[in-house]
């Protein structure tokens, strides 16, 4: 096992209320550096809410929280540059129409414009390319994703990969950024028994391989860190911390933020959803960062 690079994450009475209610109240735990940590819970109760405010994505109501040492909501947007999400519906979705080779493509432009030095941009371009080509082999490797097995290899279409592909996929994507926290939400969405435990299997040898891994789900595995959302009550299992929200609470929602905080949206703030910028209005973008979508098809 590799010395963990990963983040420790923590909370202490954390909770998030929107216009509806209380997406999520009373979360505490602590997971050390290379940690897999698992939401449990059912669909609407506020599972990616709070990941989304783990991750620097959302601004919790009340209590604390810190990630990488960095405390939240305060440092948000540092947060945001060592987490990284997989596909999270409405934030960091996979365009079905893109081919999986667009995808990697637009990730490692993006990537290399948005957050690469100074000197990185200065060298020669060959150099550059190769560069962006291991670091996407290298992710791919790590999310188990080979895509000469698919059926059009990197041709292949999302919409037309099996559920497990596409999680590999987005996985992947998240990799290139090389970042300290990895965020999967839906981990087991849709997924059989055989499938669900590769996914698993697959999140476990990212987390000991030092990168610390927040996984959202139904059902979490007995080795992970586990934060159940929607219940009441406590539990005496050391490893498992619980979220409990209000008995009389139906209105909780997973994705709405409180009304007045401006920095907690999706739509607005790019940076603040992926980790990486998404595609601004095209009035928006600067020349290089329209570059880029050029390159990529989506200018």
């Amino acid at each position: 096992m590799n010395s963990p690079h990963g983040a420790a994450v923590t909370a202490e009475g954390l909770g998030l209320k929107g216009p509806r209610g209380w997406a999520f109240r009373g979360v505490t735990f602590s997971a050390a550096p290379g940690s897999l940590i698992a939401i449990e819970g059912p669909s609407g109760s506020g599972r990616t809410c709070l990941l989304l405010a783990l991750t620097g994505r959302m601004r919790p109501t009340e209590g604390e929280a810190s990630t990488g040492g960095l405390r939240l909501p305060r440092r948000a947007a540092a947060v945001r540059r060592i987490a990284a999400l997989g596909s999270v519906p409405g934030v960091s979705e996979l365009d079905p129409a893109f081919t999986v080779a667009e995808h990697l493509r637009e990730r490692a432009l993006l990537q290399r414009r948005f957050d690469g030095s100074l000197r990185a941009l200065l060298r020669p371009r060959r150099e550059r390319v190769a560069a962006a080509g291991a670091r996407v082999d290298r992710a791919l490797k790590a999310a188990g994703l080979d895509t000469a097995t698919l059926p059009k290899a990197g041709r292949t279409s999302v919409r037309d990969l099996e559920r497990l592909e596409a999680l590999r996929l987005s996985i992947a994507l998240a990799l290139i950024g090389r970042p300290r926290l990895l965020a999967v939400d839906d981990t087991d969405l849709k997924l059989s028994d055989a499938e669900r435990a590769e996914a698993w299997e697959l999140l476990r040898h990212l987390a000991a391989d030092g990168t610390t891994v927040l996984a959202v789900c139904s059902q979490a595995p007995d080795d992970a860190v586990t934060v159940r959302t929607g219940t009441t009550g406590t539990t005496d299992n050391t490893d498992t911390a619980e979220t409990t929200a209000p008995a009389d609470d139906t209105s909780t929602t997973e994705t709405t933020a409180p009304a007045d905080d401006t920095s907690t949206t999706e739509t607005t703030d790019p940076a603040a959803t992926t980790g990486e910028p998404a595609q601004p209005a095209a009035s928006a973008l600067d020349e290089g960062t329209a570059d880029a979508f050029a390159e990529t098809g989506r200018a």
